[in-house]
């Protein structure tokens, strides 16, 4: 291949093609490395989903999937899939999330009993819960970099947060005012753009 200036250049690598089994196996290797449960999907996602989905949509995905009722992993898979491949994509991304924590929950089981008092057991079980801990965070330092954006944005995230902590309010409620907030806000600028 030459470029403008004719000089010969690599051509680049046409994109993977999303094919269900892909998809699948992407989901998989996620579904493997969510020790900590749907709170660290985001930040596993953004390193497997790289080039594919961007980062603002992931945080976008998992937002919306914190606010759906369910389980929180699957509805991210759920909503990334169906970017990736429509409805067949969505059915393999929540399949490739859940079946091998699955299998791997049902051989567990079988000799849990036997292994959990064990030392080294209940220190993989600690150093897991370390590494879970960072995922969080990183996941909650990705979505603040792309919500909190201005003032406004940081005031409701205030009033959220207070809420919240100081006053128990269920978060669900908490996520449909911030809604409501961001749409009257939406509609008083555009009324001002006029």
């Amino acid at each position: 291949m030459f470029n403008k200036r004719g000089l010969f250049c690599h051509a680049k690598p046409a994109p993977a093609k999303r094919t269900m089994f892909r998809i699948f196996l992407t989901f998989a290797r996620i579904g493997l490395m969510l020790f900590g449960g749907g709170n660290v999907v985001l930040p596993v996602a953004q390193k497997q989903l790289e080039g594919l989905v961007k980062p603002k949509q992931l945080c976008e995905f998992y937002a919306v999937a914190r606010s759906l009722p369910g389980i929180v992993a699957p509805n991210f898979a759920a909503l990334a899939g169906y970017k990736l491949g429509r409805l067949p994509g969505a059915l393999a991304a929540v399949l490739g999330l859940v079946l091998p924590p699955v299998a791997l929950i049902v051989l567990l089981a079988a000799g849990f009993d036997s292994i959990i008092y064990l030392k080294f057991v209940q220190s993989i079980f600690w150093g897991i819960g370390i590494g879970v801990v960072m995922l969080i965070f990183m996941g909650v330092q990705d979505i603040w970099e792309t919500s909190v954006e201005d003032r406004f944005s940081f005031i409701l995230f205030f009033a959220a947060f207070v809420m919240l902590a100081g006053f128990r309010v269920p978060p669900s409620a908490i996520v449909m005012m911030a809604i409501m907030f961001a749409v009257a806000m939406q509609m008083k600028s555009e009324e001002g753009a006029k």
